[in-house]
């Protein structure tokens, strides 16, 4: 199934199942009293899909999207759009208690120039298992109402859906359904998807692990690509070796992973939320960002981690 998605610049997109490459999940820019920093973020999406990612996605967890207002998130998709233009797709995240609600914001980020949605889970009702896959189907049923491709969520078990085999089978049926982003953090489930989304052939979803604690292994393991926080940063690097891993390039794949791996595996250490002060602190010390405030509830770093960070990074060549 291939859909043709147009852009604001009259360039065509092709998206078709199993979506294969790395999206780029961006951490959001901030000025010190918590506001959008909307000059950096254009500037910050437009260097990031110059690093060659298939999408973008915004309005994720990585960019604090239950800490922005709905204005907010529109504000997001509208400037994102202009900066990308047409070099690689533009996918929204979907926050909404209701299905109708879902629905809704579907139809409006589709008008605002999303390319593809990625629907959360709508909790606390996806909370726990074991869930009825007719609830999981007419959920994605309805958001795939906007005619949009979207991907949907794999979280760690307890958190939302598990897709099981008859699971995923039920939500692949429906044609928009592109990708499986397989979050779970949990190499065992990471497998587990692989087996299940291969079981329904060539014409399937694609399995994006969504894990930044193991993306190289995920890859290795069968994943068709990321979906992934971590590309927020080093996205060339993450792009890279997701297409050597795809080429069976293993050894080149690895020496990418050798290098910045240790990044990934501090910057989602527990407690997993402060992954995002840790990749801003770094964007910031890359001179991308210019400060790396978050919105609270959320803290920032304190000096030690901060300084931890900084090792990591001129380890790593970053800086």
């Amino acid at each position: 199934m291939m859909t043709m998605l147009k852009t604001d610049s009259g360039a065509a997109l092709r998206m078709k199942r199993p979506y294969k490459g790395v999206i780029a999940a961006l951490v959001l820019p901030m000025t010190p009293d918590q506001s959008v920093d909307w000059d950096t973020l254009s500037s910050y999406v437009r260097s990031v899909a110059d690093q060659g990612p298939d999408g973008i996605a915004m309005n994720m967890d990585a960019s604090e999207v239950v800490a922005l207002t709905v204005e907010e998130q529109d504000e997001v998709i509208r400037i994102s759009r202009e900066a990308i233009g047409s070099r690689c797709h533009l996918f929204s995240g979907i926050i909404a208690g209701s299905t109708r609600a879902a629905a809704e914001r579907a139809r409006r980020l589709r008008d605002l120039g999303a390319d593809g949605l990625v629907p959360f889970p709508p909790l606390p009702i996806f909370l726990g298992t074991p869930l009825p896959t007719e609830m999981i189907r007419a959920f994605h049923a309805a958001v795939a109402g906007a005619g949009l491709p979207m991907i949907a969520f794999q979280l760690p078990k307890g958190m939302g859906p598990d897709y099981d085999a008859a699971t995923l089978a039920a939500a692949a049926a429906i044609p928009e359904l592109v990708g499986l982003k397989e979050a779970s953090f949990d190499a065992n489930m990471t497998l587990q998807a692989v087996a299940n989304a291969s079981a329904l052939g060539a014409d399937r979803p694609g399995v994006l692990t969504g894990s930044d604690t193991f993306i190289f292994e995920a890859l290795v393991m069968g994943c068709d690509g990321a979906l992934i926080g971590f590309a927020s940063i080093l996205t060339k690097e993450i792009v890279a070796m997701q297409r050597a891993v795809a080429a069976g390039d293993l050894v080149a794949a690895k020496a990418i992973w050798d290098r910045i791996g240790p990044i990934a595996r501090y910057g989602w250490r527990p407690p997993i939320r402060d992954f995002r002060p840790r990749m801003k602190e770094l964007l910031k010390l890359q001179g991308v960002f210019p400060h790396a405030t978050v919105r609270e509830p959320q803290l920032g770093v304190a000096d030690e981690e901060r300084r931890c960070l900084r090792q990591l990074a001129e380890a790593a060549d970053m800086i």
